[in-house]
């Protein structure tokens, strides 16, 4: 995880950074953290695009990480993802389809529906300050 958080130093959406790591066998796959898509200018330098009061510029850290693995070819299934927040419902689902059977979080953020979606289809979901499973406090 202190990697994950060292990771979500390089965010350009400041107002939330996030750091995700994926780990297979004990290897770094792929990391990612919040920011603009590549080419375009960051948040922190043209400020926010905001939807629903959430920035819309930023593409999640978890979303990055995935990207990262496809662009170099990495394979994800039955790996882990360690994140410094718990994943919103998209990226829930994008590391779900991308293979990933394990979500370790530093920080519960936002979207509880993660709770049961993972129950449902055997996703482990670990809150690391709590060492327990499924655990939203």
């Amino acid at each position: 995880m202190s990697l994950a958080h060292a990771v979500a130093t390089r965010a350009t959406c400041d107002r939330k950074h996030v750091g995700a790591v994926i780990v297979k066998n004990n290897r770094v796959m792929a990391t990612g953290f919040n920011g603009a898509v590549s080419g375009m200018r960051h948040c922190d330098e043209v400020g926010h695009d905001l939807e629903d009061g959430r920035c819309s510029r930023a593409v999640h850290a978890e979303i990055n990480a995935i990207c990262q693995a496809a662009r170099y070819g990495v394979a994800l299934d039955g790996a882990e993802c360690y994140i410094t927040a718990s994943p919103c419902w998209g990226c829930f689902k994008a590391l779900v389809n991308a293979g990933i059977k394990k979500v370790i979080y530093a920080e519960f953020y936002r979207d509880k529906r993660i709770f049961d979606a993972a129950a449902e289809i055997g996703i482990e979901l670990k809150h690391l300050q709590t060492e327990t499973n499924n655990d939203a406090s």
